[in-house]
């Protein structure tokens, strides 16, 4: 695990390039506290700071790898594990009698990229983004893994290529770079609408990210040159009669494998623990490997927020040591500033906090934490899923009729039942299905976003990916787009920065290729039923998660934000960030007041448009206006836990 900063220069490796690119590590100090340094050669820069997992005696960075005729042929920048390292070195040397120096996973990935060559990313079961430097051929690899659970963002400009784990740290060598640091004015648009930045945008225009399932080659002076090599389909099968049982077998199977490899590590692993079943079923399968494990949970003081009392049932029935940290509104409100900065882009999912919170409660006992993430887009498990069965009806009424419907609910008074049914049943699921975030309406956008541009749509980021599900069934489709959306632009943010950010290493064994690719399989009535989501998951976890979690719905970590908007606990905090923040020229701060104001009134439930632009707001003060500056404390952890 690494954070890690490189440039490829045009023109030749300097003094003042070594120098500011070893400043700039300063900004990725909590993704690395073990081991920090930097190496270069005439063409290359690296930075690293590395939170030591795996091998931690050995497996330094940047790693040196080569054949017997140029042992140190490869330099090597890596964040992120492979799980199946072992695997992959026990065949390697097997079939081409490849050598090594370490017992770690790095040397796994230069050596499978020798002998495999790009192919080699196809083979590595992880979360990882790296950087490969040939110094014989002067070829920059970058790779990132299949579902962008790993980030990597890039900057090209006269100067050269820069790459990093964070953009923050790439905003401190613009000028080395030769980029400027104007915002991207469709980004902050799309933002606004999906309370995220979709890949591979970044609210300034010249850094992009490299997108999840790509790698790229980078020459010097010249633009990368990005491949997509993991497309996720789900090329779903019937269950024939009869095979339901082996069906769910294989499901619980590839789970467990998935886990028992997520187990490996040098250091002691826990897990975070909901009350749902997704966390509980990675925590009861963990618990095999060690019997020690401790789970860890957060929830609120207010009632209906918190599954404190859930988790900790559920640690009990499985024998598990259980934490729990409670987050208060003040902590809350203060934590803010800091977890922004943690974010490098705004991400207006209000859960992010009180991640951060158990993130650093759990990081004052082990190093690595397990988490659910992925289970609810490879197995169905959203309630917006079972929409296609509400609207089928209308899958029955000609064009003409449906495009009806949707005039006569736009005469229906806002309140009224049914009026929603009729307007989305009129609507094409590309036109309805945005993935599981939308903050504004367009009417409500151009009310408050200065710069609105009609032309700039939620279909510039879903049309492409629509277009590769044509012929898949309407809830596979959804799973798709979320994949690509809701998933990497804010599931895996919050999951790697809010847990980076205390130097703890968050591992996902659902979203593991195996994993995927039995769930892609899953025919839809395995998915979903009028009565319950995950049918085909809860049915392969009977025996493995306890009896009083397997058929809950879900909650997670749900934020009291509606009612600490309205009352004592943030209006006053909401009302001085719009009044001091200097995005007059994007938003209209008067008309945001006035819709706190009727947030507070009862009018309307505004929390979720009040958040999106107040987290912008903080954003701004910290990175732009450098009105905000949060107090981020130096990380002082043990080496070994």
């Amino acid at each position: 695990m690494c954070g890690l900063l490189g440039l490829l220069t045009s023109t030749g490796t300097t003094d003042d390039a070594v120098a500011r690119v070893d400043a700039a590590m300063h900004c990725l100090r909590h993704r690395g506290p073990d081991e920090h340094g930097t190496w270069h050669d005439a063409d290359l820069v690296f930075g690293f700071n590395r939170l030591s997992i795996i091998d931690i005696e050995h497996s330094h960075q940047p790693l040196r790898w080569g054949p017997p005729e140029n042992p140190d042929r490869y330099a090597l920048t890596f964040n992120g594990e492979i799980y199946n390292y072992l695997e992959i070195r026990a065949e390697l040397a097997k079939d081409h009698g490849a050598t090594f120096r370490t017992e770690g996973d790095s040397e796994a990935i230069v050596a499978a990229f020798h002998h495999w060559g790009p192919d080699a990313v196809r083979r590595l079961r992880g979360m990882f983004a790296f950087a490969i430097w040939d110094t014989e051929t002067k070829d920059l690899f970058l790779a990132r893994d299949p579902f962008g659970i790993k980030p990597l963002f890039l900057a090209t400009g006269a100067g050269g290529t820069a790459f990093g784990s964070e953009k923050k740290s790439l905003l401190e060598l613009t000028e080395l770079i030769g980029i400027g640091t104007d915002l991207d004015p469709r980004a902050i648009e799309h933002y606004t609408v999906l309370q995220y930045v979709p890949e591979p945008e970044t609210l300034h225009a010249d850094i992009r990210r490299l997108e999840s399932g790509s790698y790229a080659w980078v020459r010097a002076g010249e633009a990368p040159r990005i491949t997509r090599y993991f497309t996720p389909k789900f090329p779903a099968k019937p269950f024939t009669p009869g095979s339901e049982q082996a069906r769910y077998q294989e499901i619980a199977e590839a789970l467990e494998d998935s886990v028992a490899k997520h187990m490996r590590a040098d250091v002691t692993v826990g897990s975070f623990l909901s009350g749902g079943i997704d966390s509980t079923a990675i925590a009861a399968l963990a618990i095999r490997h060690n019997p020690d494990l401790i789970t860890f949970t957060t929830g609120f003081e207010r009632e209906g927020y918190s599954e404190v009392d859930v988790a900790a049932e559920s640690a009990a029935a499985i024998g598990a040591r259980h934490v729990v940290k409670v987050v208060s509104p003040a902590e809350f409100a203060a934590a803010i500033p800091e977890i922004i900065w943690y974010l490098d882009d705004p991400v207006a999912d209000p859960a992010l906090v009180p991640l951060w919170f158990v993130a650093k409660e759990a990081r004052k006992h082990v190093k690595v934490v397990l988490s659910g993430e992925g289970a609810d887009e490879l197995f169905g498990g959203y309630t917006i899923y079972r929409e296609p069965l509400s609207l089928k009806p209308f899958e029955y009424l000609p064009a003409p009729l449906r495009r009806a419907a949707g005039k006569l609910s736009d005469r229906i008074p806002e309140g009224t039942r049914g009026k929603s049914l009729l307007h989305r049943g009129s609507m094409t699921l590309e036109d309805r299905y945005y993935g599981n975030a939308r903050s504004f309406s367009d009417a409500q956008l151009r009310s408050v976003l200065r710069d609105f541009r009609p032309e700039w749509t939620h279909q510039d980021v879903t049309a492409p990916i629509y277009a590769q599900s044509r012929d898949w069934d309407p809830v596979a489709r959804m799973q798709h787009l979320d994949l690509f959306t809701w998933m990497r632009g804010d599931i895996l943010v919050k999951a790697d920065k809010m847990t980076m950010a205390n130097s703890l290493e968050l591992r996902v064994p659902f979203l593991d290729t195996e994993v995927f690719d039995v769930a892609s399989r899953v025919p839809l009535d395995q998915k979903i039923t009028k009565t319950t989501t995950k049918y085909a998951l809860r049915q392969a976890l009977e025996g493995i998660v306890p009896a009083h979690v397997l058929h809950r719905a879900k909650l997670g970590f749900p934020v009291p934000l509606r009612h600490w908007l309205a009352g004592t606990e943030l209006f006053d905090w909401a009302h001085q960030q719009i009044a001091d923040s200097q995005t007059d020229h994007i938003f209209d701060k008067a008309a945001v007041a006035a819709m706190l104001n009727a947030h507070r009134e009862g009018v309307s439930d505004h929390s979720r448009r009040l958040w999106t632009v107040l987290c912008f707001m903080v954003w701004h003060g910290i990175f732009v206006e450098k009105r905000i500056v949060p107090q981020i404390q130096e990380p002082v952890y043990p080496v070994n836990l």
